[in-house]
């Protein structure tokens, strides 16, 4: 396991969230083939055992999403496997996706996130000025949760007013900001100096130590929790709503692209289901069939 463990973090460059929730659902699949049979190794599986995994996590009652996700761990696994020769097939070559619901997030409202930064702006105290910079940072730029926790300080460009992110897959890619989240960086910046600390990431928790999901997660749902009735309150639902605001407004959408550090198309263009009903607002006040009503 060692072995496909380097592929997925040195050769695939993936980051070591991907690579641990990887190791995790293929170590979960060959603690069940070990009950079913004691004797059978990993590379000697067929599809049809696979296929008693799939229905033994749709009885558990594990969504298919989530049943996807670990399929897709264990497909590349065993991909892995044909690539380094230990099998001579995939016992996935026939294998189809469980069907699932398009999962679709609701935007903040531009006006529910100005109702928070309002109230973030209260208190200078070390987390309150963290908390207030990390929300406008998430809404400025977009960026993953995962990504603004591997922040640097040296990833700032002070001088030409971009930050640098490491995206999926080590991808890097630079995003400018706006005047008032750079004032608040440097303020940010500023107050960090409290801490007294050599730690070259950004963020830090209240003790001066590296930040983790959790704790970012936590930070936005609860000041999101005071200005909005949305179910979702997470760093994700201001990515969406950074993307969102800006086709909104006119953006070009490779460039929203650019900015959310997507591989394709495909993936930016979920964001714009949310944006019709400004698409709906100007063609009814273009469209001349509209404007003679």
């Amino acid at each position: 396991m060692e072995t496909f463990k380097n592929y997925l973090s040195l050769e695939k460059k993936y980051s070591l969230h991907t690579v641990t929730a990887y190791l995790a659902d293929v170590e979960e699949f060959a603690t069940y083939l070990k009950e079913k049979d004691a004797t059978m190794e990993l590379s000697q599986v067929n599809y049809p055992l696979i296929r008693s995994w799939i229905i033994h996590l749709v009885e558990s009652g594990i969504t298919n999403r989530t049943i996807n996700r670990k399929i897709a761990s264990l497909k590349a696994y065993y991909a892995f496997l044909v690539r380094t020769l230990k099998i001579s097939s995939s016992p996935f070559l026939q294998h189809i996706p469980l069907k699932t619901q398009k999962k679709i997030s609701i935007p903040f409202s531009e006006k529910e996130i100005e109702a928070v930064l309002s109230q973030v702006e209260q208190g200078e105290a070390y987390p309150q000025v963290r908390n207030r910079t990390i929300i406008e940072l998430f809404y400025a730029t977009g960026m993953r949760r995962a990504e603004l926790i591997e922040l640097k300080i040296s990833d700032i460009d002070f001088s030409q007013q971009t930050i640098k992110v490491l995206g999926k897959r080590s991808k890097e890619r630079i995003i400018p900001l706006i005047p008032s989240v750079i004032e608040s960086l440097q303020s940010y910046l500023f107050s960090r100096k409290s801490l007294e600390t050599n730690e070259i990431y950004l963020f830090l928790t209240d003790t001066g130590k590296k930040m983790y999901p959790k704790l970012v997660y936590n930070i936005i749902n609860s000041y999101f929790s005071s200005a909005t009735t949305k179910q979702k309150k997470s760093p994700h639902v201001l990515r969406h709503s950074f993307a969102t605001h800006l086709l909104d407004n006119g953006a070009d959408l490779n460039a929203v692209k650019e900015l959310l550090g997507h591989a394709g198309l495909a993936a930016t263009q979920v964001y714009t289901h949310s944006s019709i009903a400004e698409l709906k607002n100007q063609y009814q006040n273009a469209h001349p069939r509209m404007t003679k009503k």
